[in-house]
């Protein structure tokens, strides 16, 4: 990749515009008959000269070549990423596995449009950075997901991409060995891995979409996306929901911005048109149908909190003005904690009394829960991963399994209290 080349005060230079057009080697990039379509390139280089960015014909010797310092100018290095069908027959889906996926969907998108009364529970760490850990977390959690089937659509949050403030850890698909190394193709292979050997132990798995090329990795694995805060708004994100096979959540802005969430799902319910890869690896043109199993995330915000009961009947009311479903999932988590961690106790305590209380409860097709083996939250030490704690988040703080357990109880509670209150199943 050519390196760009130094000027005066440590700026680029920017040929202008208005050379470029008038430039007769560029006058001719119309032609079919221009370079690269078929009629040899000139001899002569068209280049800009570093100090002044003026663009002229140099010969064959002198400045740099325009076209390298027209483009790639900030590209240090690129290199070759697997094709997801590769990946894909290199760690298959099983029979198993798929029926875990598909039963998951068909049960949250029931939950989401009335024929399930049950709440869904994307529960788990804030993120995976170790693999072994997180398949313990799957084994405790499979046992108690049994033990409630009755009235929780448990699903494991498996996090393996993380959005950042300004710089960190982006997580297991982006910096698999926590290392700074950035082996993305090992990365991605570690995340499917994962994501088979839950599903086919029966564990249904929830995950982040942070950018637009990695579901084509995975997606066949995901029960249940969400998308977050800091990409709500995003048009890309909102053309990649509606061709998701798997439900959506859209969590409000971070300000707490309600419209936005209730703007993304109108948007990913429509057809769109976009660019995009294929299995094989290859630029497309993607035409999606829509997808109408998406949904609101209160998560809170800049704010403050938005999971207590006026906020949640606003959230509904906005939903019903849109005409969509007028369901939404409550993030126990991020602004509704105020991100304190141990807050996601009580936040989990007056879901559970709406659902068991009042009208809006009606409203809460689910929660998110952030939870770990251990609570709290560490750095990478200076040591290095290996001498991270076993079983504690390197992202957001986690509450631990004994406090998840607790609450999942409370939540299990409300559900039955609400059916009481609605003459519904178990009543």
């Amino acid at each position: 990749m050519p390196s760009p080349s130094p000027c005066q005060n440590g700026s680029h230079p920017t040929a202008p515009k208005r050379a470029i057009q008038n430039d007769p080697q560029f006058a001719e990039d119309a032609r079919p008959d221009s370079p690269g379509l078929g009629r040899k390139a000139p001899s002569t280089s068209i280049s800009i000269d570093p100090q002044t960015g003026a663009v002229g014909n140099f010969g064959t010797k002198g400045f740099p070549d325009a076209l390298n310092e027209l483009d790639d100018r900030r590209i240090t290095e690129i290199k070759p990423l697997i094709p997801p069908q590769i990946l894909m027959e290199d760690i298959p889906l099983s029979i198993t596995a798929a029926a875990t996926v598909s039963r998951a969907r068909r049960e949250i998108e029931h939950v989401l449009h009335g024929p399930d009364d049950r709440l869904v529970v994307i529960v788990g760490p804030c993120s995976v950075h170790d693999v072994e850990a997180a398949k313990e977390y799957s084994r405790r959690l499979k046992k108690y997901a049994e033990a409630a089937s009755e009235d929780l659509c448990i699903i494991m949050r498996v996090y393996f991409e993380k959005p950042r403030t300004t710089v960190g850890w982006k997580g297991l698909i982006n910096d698999p060995f926590l290392d700074g190394s950035f082996q993305i193709n090992k990365g991605l292979r570690k995340a499917r891995g994962l994501l088979v050997d839950l599903n086919e132990d029966g564990i249904p798995c929830a995950v982040e979409f942070l950018d637009t090329i990695s579901p084509q990795y995975v997606g066949d694995l995901v029960s249940w996306g969400a998308i977050g805060a800091r990409t709500t708004e995003s048009q890309v994100h909102r053309e990649l929901a509606s061709g998701l096979s798997c439900p959506v959540g859209f969590k409000n802005g971070t300000d707490g911005n309600i419209q936005i969430a209730v703007d993304a799902l109108r948007a990913a319910n429509r057809e769109h048109y976009f660019l995009s890869v294929t299995k094989q690896g290859l630029s497309a043109i993607v035409h999606t149908a829509g997808n109408p199993a998406c949904h609101v995330i209160l998560r809170g915000g800049a704010s403050g909190p938005n999971y207590e009961e006026q906020y949640v009947a606003a959230a509904a009311a906005q939903l019903e003005r849109a005409k969509l479903p007028a369901k939404v999932m409550v993030d126990l988590s991020h602004g509704n904690s105020s991100k304190q961690y141990a807050r996601q106790v009580v936040v989990a305590e007056d879901v559970a009394r709406q659902l068991a209380e009042v009208d809006t409860g009606d409203a809460i097709l689910g929660v998110m829960i952030e939870s770990h083996i251990n609570e709290g939250r560490q750095d990478i030490p200076p040591a290095g991963p290996g001498a991270l704690k076993y079983g504690v988040s390197i992202t957001d703080a986690c509450i631990s399994w004994e406090a998840t357990v607790n609450v999942l109880d409370g939540l299990r509670d409300g559900v039955r209290r609400r059916r009481e209150r609605k003459g519904g199943k178990n009543a």
